[in-house]
């Protein structure tokens, strides 16, 4: 078994400050990935963090690691093509609900049914934040938004049990709130071999305060006697809303990755592999593209 060296947590501190709003739950999700990292002893020359748009899409910009800011809800195939192209590379997709769970679900939905090994942290707090306060798809029915004032008329995306139907084989919950529990989520999500979603109740002070509903009523899968082996059991966590609230691992499975399937992976990364010309040919095919 390899030792881990871990990293002080200041070695993942970026070059720039966020600028969230001040109470923000991403300034928690932010500390508690750079948390992870330190405790794997992850490089940041082998962490990968790739966004969307957002506010929370932000944050790859505030991590020392690479990091990719790209289209809304294009994030999880970009993440796919640097997997692809380099899976020795830990990769992270950033974002929030409405770029992960609206404009980029169907993207989501393939990500998972493939078992593509990416780790994907959505930052959901149940409103579009960047564009002032409308209604995302894990708004609940009912509530009153910009876009919404007299209540939303939709029924909220449940993105676990989403994640548990379309395949995941590692499906968390964690709070913003709770830093040191949600670190712990996101290093066993990047140590799993496999799709690993962690949703997160990451509150927006400005739009969708929620920091005392979530700490009132949500409650610790590992202070149960809950076992997050049986699949339909997890399903049944995942639809547990109202005065108990559940955050923790739902679910974990082993199931071959895309990667370890396809055959022209299977003789290492991509970028390591020859391309079978000399290198004048090299030179002049990117000279064409450039």
């Amino acid at each position: 078994m390899s030792t881990v060296v871990e990293l002080p947590v200041s070695a993942y501190k970026g070059p720039v400050d966020p600028d969230w709003c001040p109470g923000c739950g991403d300034f928690g999700v932010l500390r508690g990935l750079q948390k992870a990292a330190s405790k794997l002893g992850i490089h940041p020359s082998d962490l990968m963090v790739v966004s969307g748009i957002g506010c929370s899409s932000n944050l790859p910009g505030f991590i020392h690691a690479y990091g990719f800011h790209g289209l809304h809800g294009r994030a999880v195939p970009l993440a796919s093509g640097m997997k692809f192209g380099n899976h020795d590379l830990h990769v992270i997709v950033t974002g929030g609900d409405g770029d992960g769970y609206g404009i980029g679900i169907g993207h989501f939905i393939h990500a998972m049914r493939r078992n593509l090994d990416i780790t994907y942290i959505v930052m959901n707090n149940m409103i579009y934040g960047l564009t002032t306060g409308q209604a995302s798809p894990t708004t609940e029915k009912g509530k009153p938004t910009k876009s919404t004032p007299l209540g939303n008329l939709e029924e909220a995306v449940n993105p676990l049990a989403l994640a548990l139907v379309c395949g995941a084989t590692f499906v968390a919950r964690g709070f913003s709130g709770q830093v040191e529990h949600l670190s712990d989520l996101f290093a066993q999500g990047i140590q799993h071999k496999g799709f690993s979603l962690i949703d997160v109740f990451s509150p927006c002070v400005t739009y969708m305060n929620t920091y005392a509903f979530f700490k009132q009523h949500c409650y610790l899968l590992e202070e149960t006697d809950y076992q997050p082996t049986d699949f339909h059991q997890a399903l049944d966590k995942a639809l547990e809303w109202g005065d108990k609230v559940p955050i923790g691992v739902f679910y974990r499975t082993v199931r071959p990755t895309y990667d370890q399937e396809e055959p022209a992976l299977q003789s290492g990364p991509l970028f390591k592999q020859p391309l079978g010309i000399s290198p004048e040919e090299g030179q002049r095919l990117l000279a064409d593209f450039m």
